[in-house]
């Protein structure tokens, strides 16, 4: 089956005074339709800005990324637009992605205005449809942001982001501003709309517990690198890099009986300024040899479980 996106040895680096920072870096992987693939990391590993470069927010550097087997990776004008209509975003403070001056009900139009297909009765009616998927109460629609809560401003945007009918959609943590029982509501939100409609996802997110509950697959990145990719049952009982190992460690966990055994990691994470060849998390990792200084591929060390790591048999034997 052909996937729904595919992005190969995609890398996106920036110009900084220094040199060149490296956010993404060869990164490679596939999405097929219908599923949701977690991005994982801490902070800084370069998760936003992949997502951005797939949606073509931001160009790449090198690598492609392929849309239904389209390389979609240097398009432009209308054809960008074109792509554009059948990819979206949810950024992650829904407070600053809405325009405070425009109510909420011409948020959802926006869109379908610019799309320029449709009459405005179609319009008025689409956009009553949208609200009403993701639970936006009439009585809110004329309403501007700053009138209503991180939830329901959350809501909106993913109306919005669905008013072109998108095939693919980058959740850019957006769950992450919310109080926890709204984020449970927004979570089951999206699930829903994946069943309903057939959305496929990638999820970015730092939150371990977030990633299980809604991915189908997960990739764990390192300063813009891909350290482990498999699929979430697999992660979670069976993690192999060391970096991914320190990221479940810190899980909390409301089993009495058994303590967190958390793994301490020590030493200064690499400059991701021209960084040098070989393993990026080898200075704070508690295996790291001699060998981890040469550059590390992404293999498969067990059916459809990638990991970046030289010594991954030796720490997991």
């Amino acid at each position: 089956m052909l996937p729904l996106v595919e992005v190969r040895h995609l890398s996106k680096y920036f110009k900084v005074p220094a040199g060149l920072l490296h956010a993404v870096d060869g990164v490679s992987f596939s999405i097929n339709r219908g599923e949701t693939l977690g991005v994982v990391g801490e902070s800084g590993c370069g998760k936003s800005t992949l997502g951005r470069t797939i949606i073509r927010l931001q160009d790449p550097t090198s690598g492609q990324i392929l849309l239904n087997g389209e390389d979609i990776t240097r398009v432009r004008g209308k054809d960008l637009k074109r792509v554009r209509e059948k990819v979206q975003i949810i950024f992650q403070d829904p407070y600053s992605s809405l325009n405070p001056r425009q109510r909420i009900e011409a948020t959802v139009r926006e869109p379908l205005v610019n799309s320029g297909r449709y009459s405005r009765s179609e319009i008025k009616e689409m956009a009553a449809h949208l609200m009403d998927l993701v639970g936006v109460d009439r009585r809110l629609r004329e309403c501007y942001p700053h009138e209503l809560d991180g939830g329901r401003r959350q809501r909106v945007c993913i109306a919005r982001a669905l008013a072109l009918n998108p095939e693919f959609i980058v959740c850019d943590e957006p769950v992450s501003s919310l109080d926890v029982s709204i984020r449970a509501q927004v979570l089951n939100l999206l699930m829903d709309l994946q069943d309903q409609m057939g959305m496929t996802y990638m999820f970015v997110t730092h939150d371990l517990s977030v990633v299980r509950h809604i991915s189908h697959h997960i990739c764990v990145m390192y300063l813009g690198e891909q350290v482990e990719m498999c699929q979430t049952k697999e992660l979670f009982s069976n993690s192999l890099h060391p970096y991914t190992k320190a990221l479940l460690s810190a899980v909390p966990s409301t089993n009495i009986f058994e303590p967190m055994r958390r793994v301490q990691l020590r030493g200064e994470p690499t400059s991701p300024i021209d960084p040098k060849p070989g393993c990026r998390f080898a200075p704070r990792c508690l295996y790291a040899k001699e060998e981890c200084g040469l550059p590390q591929k992404l293999e498969e060390v067990s059916p459809q479980h990638y990991v970046a790591c030289c010594r991954v048999r030796e720490i997991n034997a």
